[in-house]
């Protein structure tokens, strides 16, 4: 498919982790021409947790059509959308217990639903350690239907030097896993 016809979720949830979905959310912002549309859904928790972390509610300021977690009348609850990626960042353990499940109760776990029989591309970025059998059996549920997990595992081969430098490397990796062209450090390249 033709990147500039991408019609992306994403979603964050409550997770820790708030960094990854703002530095996700600004790239994209930089990155437009090589999607044709971002919706964008929030729990309830992902807007605590990130006035928490990042001090800030800047996640009201981004120009994506942001969708309630409750609505079901959203294009991407349905295949017939064609939404052919969704990002889960970051992905708390709830929400992909319930993925794994095929439990649709929120926007974010219908939608990753739709992704996945729909055999599209779910991306879902988990951030929490240790995992249980669960969350590895979960994890393996996702993989078999055909989800990505891309842990939130920052790498440290570009030498980052801030936290944003370095939390940019999960989200770089999670622009390359879209399928979206970027600048970025490439190993053993100049």
């Amino acid at each position: 498919m033709n990147q500039s016809t991408h019609k992306i979720v994403i979603a964050v949830t409550g997770a820790s982790g708030s960094i990854y979905s703002k530095l996700l959310l600004d790239k994209l912002s930089q990155l437009k021409g090589q999607y044709l549309e971002i919706a964008l859904v929030f729990s309830d928790n992902a807007k605590e947790v990130w006035k928490l972390e990042l001090d800030n509610e800047d996640f009201k300021n981004y120009s994506f059509k942001v969708y309630s977690k409750n609505d079901f009348m959203a294009p991407f609850a349905s295949g017939s959308a064609k939404f052919n990626i969704m990002v889960v960042c970051p992905c708390s353990m709830g929400t992909m217990a319930r993925i794994a499940s095929g439990i649709s109760n929120d926007l974010i776990s219908r939608a990753a639903d739709v992704i996945l029989k729909e055999r599209r591309k779910l991306i879902l970025v988990t951030r929490d350690t240790p995992l249980s059998l669960i969350h590895i059996n979960n994890m393996k549920t996702i993989t078999e239907a055909g989800g990505i997990i891309l842990p939130a595992s920052p790498s440290y081969y570009s030498k980052p030097k801030t936290i944003e430098e370095l939390a940019a490397t999960v989200t770089d990796r999670i622009i390359d896993m879209m399928g979206l062209e970027q600048k970025t450090f490439r190993w053993n390249e100049k």
